[in-house]
C-alpha cells in the first residue's frame, strides 16, 4: 500500500482544474483516489473521463463510481426515458463533449446514446466497471457517503453509496472509519452556500468544494494519521449555466 492517500473528487468537466490538481500526484508515493463525478455540466467532460480512465490503466488509481457517471449510463441504457433529467443535471455538455457542440439539438436521445456507444465503448464498459467504495487503511473513500443504520455499511445499496445525503451527513457515524465523500458540495454542509473549505465533522470529511457552481476543487492528501495537505483551487470562470 503507498504511503500516502490523494482524493480528488467531483471535477464535473473542468478539466483544468483536474490537471492543476494532478501536478501535485506523484505515483511513487500516493493512492490517487478518484471520488467520482468526473463528467456533467462543466466544458470538457470527454476529458476528464478519458483523463480518468487513463489515470486508472497508468497508475492503478481508483476511480469510484458518482452519481452523474450513472446518469451517463442510465441515460445510455434508456435514452428517452433518461434524457429529460440528464439534460437538467449537466448531460447535455457531457453529450456534445462526446460528440460535436448542438448534437442534442440535431438527434434523438436514441440516436446519441447509440453513436456514444459506436464510439466510446471501451470508455462506456470502464465506467460501468468502476466500484463504488475503497477502503484504505482507517479510511473509506466513497462517492455520497454510506447508510449508517446498518450494522455493516458494506450493506449499503448501490444507490445510497452515491446518491445518499442527509442521512448519513446528521447519522452517527459508529463504522470505525473515517468516511472521506463528495457529492454534496461543502458550502451546503457548512450551512452557509458560501465557504468551500473541507467539511469536517464525526469522522466524516466533505471534500466537494463546489467549483462547478462557482467553488473550488480539493485535493486531499493523506497519511495513516490524518490529512497532510489541502490543495485547493478556486474555479475562476464562474458557475455553471444551463444552456436548455
Amino acid at each position: 500500500m503507498p504511503k500516502l492517500a490523494y482524493a480528488i473528487s467531483d471535477i464535473h468537466g473542468e478539466y483544468q482544474l483536474f490537471k492543476e490538481l494532478l501536478k501535485f500526484f506523484d505515483p511513487e508515493l500516493h493512492q490517487l483516489i478518484l471520488i467520482g463525478d468526473l463528467n456533467d455540466r462543466g466544458p470538457q467532460s470527454k476529458a476528464c473521463l478519458l483523463l480518468g480512465k487513463e489515470l486508472v490503466e497508468k497508475y492503478q488509481a481508483v476511480y469510484l463510481r458518482g452519481n452523474h457517471e450513472e446518469y451517463l449510463l442510465q441515460f445510455l441504457n434508456a435514452p428517452e426515458e433518461w434524457y429529460p433529467s440528464y439534460l437538467r443535471n449537466g448531460g447535455k455538455e457531457t453529450i456534445e463533449s462526446l460528440l460535436h457542440k448542438g448534437a442534442t439539438e440535431e438527434y434523438s436521445p436514441t440516436e446519441m446514446a447509440m453513436m456514444i456507444r459506436s464510439r466510446y465503448g471501451e470508455l462506456v464498459d470502464f465506467l460501468t466497471q468502476r466500484p463504488l467504495y475503497y477502503e484504505w487503511g482507517k479510511y473509506l473513500f466513497v462517492h455520497a457517503g454510506v447508510d449508517l443504520t446498518k450494522k455493516d455499511w458494506r450493506d449499503t445499496s448501490p444507490r445510497d453509496f452515491i446518491w445518499i445525503r442527509e442521512p448519513f451527513h446528521e447519522g452517527k457515524n459508529q463504522t470505525g472509519k473515517t468516511i472521506v465523500f463528495g457529492h454534496t458540495i461543502t458550502p451546503m454542509l457548512h450551512g452557509d452556500m458560501q465557504t468551500t473549505d473541507l467539511w469536517l465533522s464525526d469522522n466524516k470529511i466533505g471534500i466537494d468544494g463546489g467549483a462547478v457552481f462557482g467553488g473550488s476543487v480539493h485535493g486531499v492528501i493523506f497519511n495513516e494519521q490524518g490529512i497532510l495537505q489541502d490543495i485547493e483551487d478556486q474555479n475562476m470562470n464562474g458557475p455553471w449555466q444551463p444552456s436548455f
